[in-house]
């Protein structure tokens, strides 16, 4: 099997990185194209004006630098290794759910994703994007841990 369009999502974390290096080691087996997404999460309690009238306010306009930081960080990853890649800030209220739409919307035929490996309360109360991405996602997904 060939991979010619991998999605790769990031949180700015040693474990997305992890990621990124096997997602490389993929793109120049196969030669393929490399998405790196990550999701503004947009709560709708915080974001109401957002969502609703396109207001932005200081909080979103924070999060958005640093997540364009991460991407250009995790670009800069692929670079290195002589993979040129596309990079998206995605924005909605359920990450996992951005992420699978993002890899349909690019015709993805990989999702290569970092998961910090919670068990037990932590997986509970924090849940797990890798998983949930994992359950939903109709199109092979690579899960890496550190």
């Amino acid at each position: 099997m060939s991979y010619h369009n991998i999605l790769v999502p990031v949180d700015g974390s040693e474990t997305a990185y992890a990621a990124v290096a096997k997602a490389a080691e993929f793109a120049k087996a196969f030669g393929s194209k490399v998405t790196v997404v990550q999701v503004l999460s947009l709560d709708p309690y915080i974001a109401a004006e957002y969502i609703s009238a396109n207001q932005t306010n200081d909080l979103i306009e924070r999060a958005r630098t640093a997540i364009t930081e991460s991407l250009d960080a995790a670009k800069a990853k692929f670079n290195e290794q002589g993979i040129e890649v596309e990079t998206k800030l995605l924005e909605g209220q359920v990450i996992h759910r951005e992420i699978v739409k993002a890899a349909q919307e690019n015709h993805a035929d990989l999702i290569i994703i970092g998961s910090h490996g919670r068990t037990g309360l932590k997986k509970l109360f924090l849940g797990s994007v890798a998983q949930s991405v994992l359950g939903e996602s109709h199109i092979p997904v690579l899960i890496v841990r550190e």
